[in-house]
């Protein structure tokens, strides 16, 4: 058997994992801006901004899904300014649901754009990363030995 196909394919499941883990997130963040319109947008906000700083860089969609954002500068756990950096694509657009029908408008069609972008560059980039990654010089980790890291990519 081919040992390059099984890595390939056990990165696509950890690359899927980690979307996963973005959604669970996200959905917390949903159910937080609508159970407490409009309270809840800014929570939702801070909840975005912060949520890779929590926990040794594990939100929880990461922990769930046993994944972790560290520092590609020293190995660190995620940092809150790094945390903001890295989730700044998913946080500007959802600044603007504070703002009835055109603002959830604009959040839906700019949020679901820099999302696709997202997950274009997790599965393009030979790293793994994606833009807000990049712009934060961070990485996302397994927290579990059965798991193969995103940064190993072949």
């Amino acid at each position: 058997m081919d040992r390059k196909y099984l890595l390939k394919s056990a990165i696509k499941v950890a690359t899927l994992a980690r979307i996963m883990a973005k959604a669970i997130d996200l959905f917390i963040v949903l159910i937080l801006a609508l159970l407490t319109y409009p309270v809840g947008i800014i929570l939702s906000v801070i909840y975005i901004c912060l949520c890779d700083a929590f926990q040794n860089g594990q939100s929880v969609g990461k922990k769930f899904m046993g994944f972790s954002v560290v520092s590609l500068v020293d190995g660190s756990p995620c940092s809150i300014k790094q945390s903001i950096i890295r989730n700044l694509p998913l946080s500007v657009p959802l600044v603007f649901a504070i703002i009835p029908m055109w603002g959830w408008i604009f959040t839906f069609l700019i949020g679901s754009v820099l999302c696709a972008v997202e997950v274009y560059f997790i599965f393009h980039l030979d790293s793994g990363h994606r833009v807000g990654d990049v712009m934060a010089d961070t990485t996302v980790i397994s927290c579990t030995p059965s798991r193969i890291d995103e940064g190993q990519r072949v």
